[in-house]
């Protein structure tokens, strides 16, 4: 801190040359476990000591550097994940593994490597403090409790108590360790030496503020500086800011805990709470049902944009509206069952069911993959005659459906929708083969009495269905694509 505010006040050359010189090994090698890519990572340091230059003369006196600059370095690599495509990320690892890992490399370190600084990021920032200070610094516990302001025996106890956190953490990702080991390998291996050029490079780019800076590693320092006010900001968020990661782009979504008193997570869904959805402040959440003992029970409500909502939905529901009516029938493995209802919401402008799809792995802890299984189907036809009974598409109507008092319409929707409550109802895939590609509205009778997975439903609405639209069910054999659904493997 010293060296920075003899830069800020002198503009010393030396001074911020040297400051670099101690810590580009840090940022370096903080930024390599979350790229997983030299030269990105090379960028990423140079992009953070140019906001360190720029912001010199704004830090705090009070601030810590280690933890200023891991924070810096997290927020320039989101920015860096921003620009990227998910294709991209998933190759970039892949050759990354290959070139980074040898045969010899330590197993532990390897597994703990890519989960470390988001590890660090779920800590307090005083566990966070202590833990940078303690083991990527090597300073005493006593030093320890100097930066922080407190004795020795307190520094001693929240990096023990940061340890056991970080410990849970790796523990969950099937990391299996000890904090002693945690300690000796962050101690080991979390500051390697940067490239011998890169200190050089990066204090010239730096002393310019980035005038000299190539288009990427502006892009970059733009990216971090807006989520830097962001996190600045969300003191005035209730529930903080939480930054997603969506389809090469970073969507900041301000997560504010009203979830809790929404009165439709009480009373139920109507057109009112759909056409809010726009209007709420964009979020991304998944509850377990607050209500689940009225009548009209598994409520979905489609907004603006793709926005989503649901009351007292089932696992395979909510599934359904994250990965879109086009994915098919599911199955679920490892034990899991439908037996429980959620209430969820995805407003964001742009992404909600990438965002949902992410918060279902997250909060559920459940991942979702497709493949091509052969089984039983129902194949939805046109009969002997001619479909009727679809009336004109009602565009005035806010919802898109609307379930109760016997009866669940679509308003304006491909008749293909019709197989979302004939599926989840009868327990049993349906291939839509109608070849109907306009939109109606269409009604069927609705009771809330049933239950999912009940092939009678089905039994009572063939007639029906051949009555009022012309349309047959037929029993067949046949390879289809489906979401199989298992518990999260670390």
């Amino acid at each position: 801190m010293a060296l920075l505010r003899e830069y800020a006040a002198n503009c010393s050359e030396t001074a911020f040359e040297e400051l670099v010189s101690r810590r580009v090994g840090f940022v370096y090698s903080a930024a390599l476990r979350q790229v997983r890519d030299p030269f990105i990572a090379g960028e990423i340091t140079q992009a953070v000591f140019i906001i360190l230059a720029q912001k010199a003369g704004r830090i705090s006196e009070k601030a810590i550097l280690t933890g200023w600059l891991f924070r810096t370095t997290r927020f320039a690599a989101l920015a860096h994940m921003r620009a990227d495509t998910k294709r991209r990320q998933r190759e970039l690892e892949v050759q990354m593994q290959s070139e980074f890992q040898s045969p010899a490399a330590d197993a532990i370190w390897n597994q703990m490597s890519p989960l470390l600084d988001e590890a660090l990021a779920t800590l307090g920032e005083k566990d966070r403090q202590a833990v940078l200070l303690r083991f990527f610094e090597n300073k005493s516990l006593a030093e320890v409790g100097k930066n922080l302001g407190t004795g020795e025996d307190t520094a001693r106890k929240r990096v023990s108590r940061a340890l056991e956190k970080l410990h849970r953490y790796f523990s969950k990702r099937g990391v299996n360790s000890t904090t002693a080991i945690i300690a000796g390998e962050i101690s080991a291996n979390s500051v390697q030496a940067a490239p011998v050029a890169l200190a050089k490079s990066v204090t010239a780019a730096a002393i310019a503020k980035g005038a000299a800076a190539s288009t990427s590693t502006l892009t970059l320092i733009k990216g971090a500086l807006k989520i830097m006010a962001w996190t600045k900001a969300k003191t005035a968020i209730v529930g903080g800011v939480v930054v997603l990661l969506a389809a090469g782009t970073t969507t900041v979504v301000h997560e504010i805990r009203w979830y809790q008193t929404y009165s439709w997570r009480i009373k139920g869904l109507d057109e009112k709470d759909i056409a809010k959805l726009p209007k709420w402040p964009p979020q991304v959440w998944i509850k377990p049902a607050k209500n689940t003992n009225l009548p009209n029970r598994n409520q979905l409500g489609l907004g603006i944009d793709g926005m989503l909502m649901g009351r007292d939905v089932p696992l395979s529901w909510l599934i359904r509206d994250a990965y879109g009516k086009t994915q098919p029938w599911m199955i679920f493995k490892d034990g899991l069952t439908d037996d429980r209802s959620y209430d969820f919401m995805a407003n964001l402008p742009q992404g909600s069911h990438e965002a949902l799809q992410r918060e279902i792995n997250k909060s559920i802890g459940i991942s979702v993959r497709h493949q091509v299984i052969e089984t039983n189907v129902l194949v939805l036809k046109i009969g002997k005659g001619v479909v009727h009974g679809l009336q004109a598409p009602d565009f005035t109507h806010k919802a898109d459906l609307l379930a109760g008092n016997g009866t669940i319409t679509w308003f304006a929707k491909p008749l293909s929708t019709l197989d979302v409550i004939l599926e989840m109802y009868g327990g049993i895939p349906i291939v839509d083969q109608t070849g109907l590609t306009n939109i109606y509205k269409y009604s069927i009778p609705w009771d809330d009495n049933w239950r999912f997975g009940s092939p009678h439903i089905l039994d009572e609405l063939k007639p029906i269905l051949s009555e009022r639209f012309g349309l047959e069910l037929i029993p067949t054999n046949m390879p289809i694509e489906m979401l199989v659904v298992e518990k999260v493997k670390w």
